[in-house]
């Protein structure tokens, strides 16, 4: 199928920047907390990835984890457990989107209660027909900036059945015509990949805050219509 919009590849200096950018910015305002979260970039000859047990709020760009083609640590602090999560979505997602460059996984808070909330299998599953997704869609900028979320049951952080069985998700929902740009890790949170880290951060913020909106509705929620978001797909080119 045809790739999505194509952009200029950052380089090393300007990844490792925008990173700590991203990084701190996405901290300041709440979306991630303590040590958890973590931030990707593909080069050209590799990756760079947050450190373990770093905090995104105080990142530092000399100190991030440089890794070659293969994932292996080149120089910087010890790297993310999660790059292997991270090396099998790139790997998966470039089939679709080649210019898929970085890679942003955090906990936040209102995604991970929808995985927790007593009524998320039999009521929230059961209304909207999307039995493996964490949100319908419930607004147009969800469905034009985030698409589809599958949801990942639930397995230890760093699992390699998780990085599988995201990765066979993606290719499952890009050979049907919908690719998708975010997973939700049951019970850890979402990952989301984009062309930069700052157009993978919108994609989190739009996820995070409609996991809100669900939250605060005091009755139940009504999805967009069939014909509505065939009006997204034909006006915004929707992925939906």
């Amino acid at each position: 199928m045809t790739a999505l919009t194509t952009s200029t590849s950052l380089s090393e200096i300007k990844a490792r920047e925008e990173i700590c950018r991203v990084g701190k910015s996405l901290f300041d305002r709440g979306y991630v907390h303590a040590t958890a979260g973590n931030i990707s970039v593909r080069l050209g000859n590799g990756f760079l990835i947050t450190p373990t047990d770093a905090c995104l709020g105080f990142l530092e760009p000399a100190k991030l984890s440089l890794l070659d083609a293969q994932g292996n640590h080149v120089s910087g602090d010890k790297p993310s457990k999660t790059i292997a999560l991270h090396k099998r979505i790139y790997e998966a997602a470039a089939t679709f989107d080649a210019q898929t460059r970085c890679v942003i996984h955090t906990h936040s808070t209102h995604c991970v209660g929808l995985t927790m909330a007593h009524n998320f299998q039999t009521e929230t599953r059961s209304s909207f027909a999307t039995p493996q997704e964490l949100l319908p869609a419930v607004t147009p900028y969800f469905v034009m900036k985030v698409g589809h979320v599958p949801v990942i049951d639930y397995h230890r952080p760093g699992a390699v059945e998780a990085a599988e069985a995201v990765a066979q998700t993606i290719t499952q929902y890009g050979e049907k015509g919908t690719p998708v740009r975010a997973v939700m890790l049951s019970r850890l949170g979402p990952n989301v990949w984009h062309h930069s880290p700052a157009t993978a951060m919108a994609v989190l913020e739009e996820l995070e805050e409609t996991a809100k909106l669900v939250h605060m509705a005091t009755g139940p929620i009504t999805p967009l219509t069939p014909k509505q978001i065939q009006e997204l797909r034909e006006t915004f080119g929707a992925k939906w």
